[in-house]
């Protein structure tokens, strides 16, 4: 037995490299998912035999070729695993498949070996996890609770230490709630990011796999694999994917101001959600309040016309032939599809399309949000008691997110005063996880990094060396374009993503042009032989090479990109003012760098 072993990947991958017979996981795997003795968790468990032929087929060690070798995961019973029962909660909807889902097929191909389908509110229709034929999987914290859904057995499932990682769906926050209210990291992806063939729709224009881990660096790397587009998935499309890195030195949170702030009478849901924030500010992070009410507007759209009428064309025909086959509650929402018109559902594209419109420069003046990841705690007795508003409730800060297409991540937080685990989400604009892994890993660490009931110390991960990836160019930015600043945002609308903090060789002088606003420094490098040189601070973020053409059509004289030599003795693109710009400019050399000339008025 290996009962102390952590399953974390870079804990399960050195043990590996010394020896440990992966055999010998998976039996442990086996014997965890007994010892924890709760039968909500899986809906099928693969045969021991099935799992030994994956292991077998793994090949040497070798994390490299396959980055998620010899790792356990689990995948909610709407994903589909070849010759395995797919349900969705629904005894009378089950087929066998006949293939894995295209990213189940690409995990395993990466190494990763699945154990089982788990539990989820029937048809993904839910928020709560007990809206099930099957046993209800029990909160890892406590058994009274709802275990949060849809996506209900995956997020137990790590939360305990069964698995690595498991798979959910989300929709409406069926990725992130469950997470949050087991402890530990949720990671929902930017829609199209992860294919959904062989995924059985909720609402397949808002769907997307989601995976569930006790880190940060192990969501992201799962993502990282799983990220292909699919020929058969008309939806998918490519979302850039570079290494896990360090967070800006400075960036601004958008987050609901507090008379938008629902805790619907949860103070130690508010005293965690205040302490989140302070944890962010000590990173670098400037918090700006914004009235989220124009998002809950977008929230409400999801259970309107078009969305329920989407929820509809799954089950139409069972329901048509079997209602009582459905779960009361989710008859009870998906039913209403019956009352709108094609005509309502155009109406409510458009009203979407409106309110995209009107909060895209509200989203846009922030480098990412923050919201609680649920408003508060719900028991199963509140649930027995009012089935439907607690989970509309459990969705107050999730609802929005996919119809604004936005990518979230799930992460724990200090315990609340209770006891009970804290979490946050963090969103931040389609395509845009590396900014949200990034501060999120660093988040988390900071705040001892709650991994459900393992009790697991969070493994050691080295964050990638700050270098620019294949499909980016490193480029230096000196003054409005440094994290935080007026002009960032023209780097991050296009993929831009914060490397490291650095200085000039010190050939340079900093000019504080005449005109303006925004204010705007000049960097002037002085002739090889001449003395006045100084080092100037400056920030190198990686653009993808793609977007260099937009970024470089933004910029006005008398600046350009040319070639700025750092103090390592390396080179990289950077902002470089022309000498005929510097008429009427002030020179601030002896501040070492903008952020210094700023913060000395």
């Amino acid at each position: 037995m290996l009962p102390d072993q952590s399953f974390q990947i870079a804990d399960l991958h050195t043990a590996y490299a010394a020896g440990l017979d992966p055999d010998a996981v998976m039996d442990e795997t086996f014997r965890r998912i007994a010892a924890a003795d709760d039968p909500g968790i899986f809906l099928h468990l693969l045969d021991r035999d099935d799992v030994a032929a994956q292991v077998a087929k793994l090949g040497p060690f070798d994390p490299v070729a396959k980055p998620l070798w010899g790792l356990p995961f689990a995948i909610k019973d709407n994903i589909d695993a070849a010759g395995a029962p797919t349900t969705a909660a629904c005894p009378a909807f089950t087929y066998t498949a006949e293939k894995d889902a295209f990213v189940v097929k690409v995990l395993k191909a990466a190494g990763a070996v699945l154990i089982g389908k788990t539990n989820l509110d029937q048809f993904a229709t839910g928020l709560v996890g007990v809206r099930t034929p099957y046993p209800v999987p029990r909160n890892v914290f406590d058994p009274k609770l709802v275990p949060g859904g849809s996506s209900s057995g995956s997020a137990v499932a790590v939360a305990r230490g069964l698995v690595t990682f498991a798979l959910g769906t989300d929709t409406a926050g069926s990725g992130r709630v469950p997470a949050g209210l087991n402890g530990i990291i949720g990671l929902k992806p930017t829609l199209g990011a992860l294919s959904n063939t062989g995924v059985v729709p909720a609402c397949r224009t808002l769907d997307t796999v989601s995976v569930f881990a006790l880190s940060v660096a192990d969501a992201y790397g799962v993502f990282a694999v799983a990220s292909r587009q699919d020929p058969d998935d008309a939806y998918t499309r490519p979302v850039p994917v570079p290494p896990l890195g360090l967070p800006a030195s400075r960036f601004i949170v958008g987050v609901p101001d507090e008379r938008s702030r629902p805790f619907y009478g949860d103070r130690n849901q508010a005293i965690a959600f205040e302490a989140a924030l302070e944890n962010l500010s000590a990173m670098g992070g400037s918090i700006f309040e914004i009235d989220f009410t124009p998002f809950y507007d977008v929230a409400e759209m999801l259970y309107e016309g078009a969305w329920v009428a989407e929820r509809h064309t799954v089950v139409q025909d069972l329901m048509d032939r079997d209602p009582e086959a459905l779960h009361p509650a989710t008859r009870q929402v998906i039913a209403r599809a019956e009352a709108f018109s094609a005509t309502d559902a155009f109406r409510g594209f458009y009203r979407l399309q409106d309110m995209r419109r009107d909060l895209a420069p509200v989203i846009a003046g922030c480098d990412l949000l923050c919201v609680p990841t649920m408003p508060t705690y719900y028991s199963l007795a509140d649930l027995a008691e009012d089935p439907i508003t607690p989970n509309n409730r459990l969705g107050t800060y999730t609802n929005f997110v996919n119809l604004l297409d936005l990518c979230g991540l799930a992460v724990p937080t200090r315990p609340r005063p209770d006891g009970l685990p804290g979490s946050v989400t963090l969103l931040a604009r389609a395509g845009h996880e590396s900014t949200l892994a990034a501060v999120g890993a660093a988040m988390h660490r900071r705040r001892g990094g709650q991994t459900g009931t393992t009790g697991w110390p969070l493994a050691p991960v080295n964050p990638a060396p700050p270098g620019p990836a294949a499909d980016e160019v490193a480029v230096a930015a000196v003054g409005a374009h440094m994290a935080g600043l007026p002009l960032n945002g023209q780097l991050t609308r296009l993929g831009g993503r914060f490397l490291y903090a650095g200085s000039t060789a010190p050939r340079y002088r900093l000019y504080r042009l005449a005109g303006g606003p925004p204010e705007r420094p000049g960097l002037v490098r002085i002739p090889d032989g001449e003395d006045g040189g100084s080092a100037i601070a400056l920030e190198v973020w990686a653009l993808p090479r793609a977007r260099l053409a937009d970024f470089m059509a933004g910029i006005p004289q008398p600046l350009g990109l040319g070639t700025v030599s750092l103090e390592d003795g390396t080179a990289v693109t950077g902002f470089i003012c022309e000498p005929a710009g510097l008429a009427g400019a002030q020179d601030i050399t002896e501040f070492g760098g903008w952020r210094a000339f700023l913060d000395s008025r």
